[in-house]
């Protein structure tokens, strides 16, 4: 299995963006970047200027998720749901964002869920727990 480095993750998803704005052809994977991107104005500056932060280390100033995090857990979330893995979580998805009319504020119910069950598993270095997952998003 692929584990990349830190820096070789976040390079990734700047190099999506950057190869997104100069029009050159993406992979599908790169294009699953831009869209999650695109819905991330705030952080177009940091993609674009990515040298400048492949290296810093982000603190939770404020609740502040560091932002090469929160985008990488929107695409392990956007590839969740193209396979509905864990089993369910795409129809929790979609109850989700019909009771939220934003599909952007569901994905990121979602997302909370799947942080919050890898922290847990790093806590307890155990597997993360698929099960208490679902649970989760199903109390959204």
């Amino acid at each position: 299995m692929f584990t990349p480095t830190r820096d070789e993750a976040r390079r990734f998803l700047a190099d999506a963006w950057s190869k997104y704005r100069a029009s050159e052809p993406l992979s599908t994977l790169e294009q699953r970047v831009v869209e999650i991107v695109t819905l991330h104005p705030e952080y177009h500056d940091l993609l674009e200027n990515a040298q400048r932060h492949l290296e810093r280390d982000f603190t939770p100033d404020g609740g502040a998720m560091n932002p090469f995090l929160h985008l990488s857990l929107h695409l392990a979330v956007a590839e969740q749901l193209a396979i509905d893995q864990p089993p369910g979580v795409r129809a929790e998805f979609e109850r989700l964002r019909a009771a939220r009319g934003d599909p952007h504020a569901a994905l990121h119910d979602v997302l909370e869920c799947l942080a919050e069950t890898m922290w847990q598993a790093q806590r307890t270095r155990s597997q993360p727990d698929g099960a208490a997952y679902l649970d989760c998003v199903r109390k959204k």
